[in-house]
């Protein structure tokens, strides 16, 4: 039988009845596993048998979530991490090898620019950044030794989009695999994967999560892929995903759908606020129809999620004075969660980006990124507006 999504977040990949009939997935608290016999232990090791042998190479409760999250974004396999960075650096050191070129889009987390400064210093993998704009602008950026494009959209923090079915086409040409970090959307909202994209992984701390009270990373793909990723990158690195975190994440999930039309609507009323303000500059939100790629958010998006940046009239210090009125939202580098959270990506998230990239990315000192919570939306915005008039 095939659920749709609403179902299958809360039912695929678990039977209680292979679990003494407990209702909520069990958390399989356990370091490693006895074998029968001597045989068995060797055909576990061999790959002959699927048994389990040692938590670092797979456990129950988190093998639970990488079938959901599999299933959730059409992939064919999932593989979960102790954070997403753990997701993002192991697939990028399973794709590239010395020398090689990675094609980015222009604006990317902060932690992602750190990571391929630090390939590029010690393994000379350089990296170009591209808004992709163009299927002409795609080929002309690829490099003989490009090994992976990769992509974020909505872009982190400037909330430019990226036409996924158009660098799945270019990409098949040179036979480049495509990752997708889908973080800013989860697979409610989108699935690159039907967009032709090959990879997807998710900070899962954010909306998958999405109560604040969990660190995790997930990965989705083919097979082959993801066995080669957790037979290499992470089971030699060891990024491994706890099992109670993973069952975090799996209650997390079962309230993704309701969750995300909440954050979405609040959102779009929010943004509707701030456009009117004579305060603001600009707002950033994929699913106003003032957006730049608003047809490209229309075509691959279900809803513009919670994710809003604008810019304040003036620079850092308008920013700052800006968020240090602020009431009951949150300042604090996260997204996804129930509260409303903001931040400053300037001084920030993507403080490690040297000033010339941040402009290029279009960072600007007076751009704030928002994460609108479950609140009432009202209560949200007269906070704004409240700490607005102050500065």
């Amino acid at each position: 039988m095939s659920n749709r999504f609403e179902t299958d977040v809360i039912h695929h990949a678990y039977d209680s009845k292979d679990h003494y009939d407990s209702l909520a997935t069990p958390i399989y608290q356990t370091s490693t596993y006895t074998f029968a016999n001597a045989e068995q232990g060797e055909a576990r090791f061999a790959g002959e048998d699927q048994g389990f042998i040692y938590s670092r190479l797979g456990n129950p409760t988190v093998r639970h979530l990488e079938e959901r999250i599999a299933k959730l974004e059409n992939a064919e396999s999932g593989l979960a991490f102790a954070s997403g960075m753990a997701a993002v650096s192991a697939t990028l050191i399973a794709l590239t090898k010395a020398n090689d070129h990675i094609l980015c889009s222009r604006g990317i987390y902060g932690c992602t620019f750190g990571l391929l400064d630090i390939m590029r210093d010690k393994y000379n993998i350089q990296s170009d950044f591209s808004f992709m704009e163009s299927e002409n602008v795609v080929r002309q950026m690829i490099q003989d030794n490009t090994a992976v494009i990769y992509i974020e959209t909505p872009i982190n923090p400037t909330m430019k989009m990226i036409d996924l079915e158009m660098i799945a086409r270019v990409a098949k040409e040179y036979d480049i695999p495509v990752v997708v970090d889908n973080t800013f959307s989860s697979p409610y909202l989108q699935r690159p994967i039907d967009s032709g994209c090959d990879i997807v992984l998710h900070s899962a701390t954010k909306y998958i999560g999405g109560h604040g009270d969990v660190v995790g990373g997930l990965l989705v793909g083919k097979e082959e892929f993801i066995s080669e990723v957790a037979m290499t990158t992470q089971k030699d690195i060891g990024g491994i995903m706890a099992p109670f975190d993973a069952w975090l994440l799996l209650r997390g999930l079962k309230t993704l759908p309701l969750r995300m039309d909440r954050h979405s609507d609040n959102a779009e009323k929010i943004v509707d606020k701030l456009k009117a303000h004579p305060k603001i500059k600009s707002v950033y939100y994929p699913f106003d129809p003032d957006h730049e790629h608003y047809h490209i958010a229309q075509k691959q998006m279900k809803l513009g999620a919670g994710v809003i940046s604008f810019e304040l009239e003036g620079g850092k210090a308008e920013a700052q004075a800006f968020l240090n009125k602020l009431s009951f939202i949150k300042l604090a580098v996260s997204l996804g969660d129930a509260e409303s959270l903001i931040q400053h990506p300037g001084t920030m998230t993507h403080s490690v980006v040297p000033e010339e990239s941040r402009e290029h990315m279009g960072i600007t000192d007076s751009l704030i990124r928002m994460s609108c919570g479950l609140e009432a939306w009202e209560d949200i915005w007269e906070d704004l507006n409240q700490a607005l008039e102050q500065v």
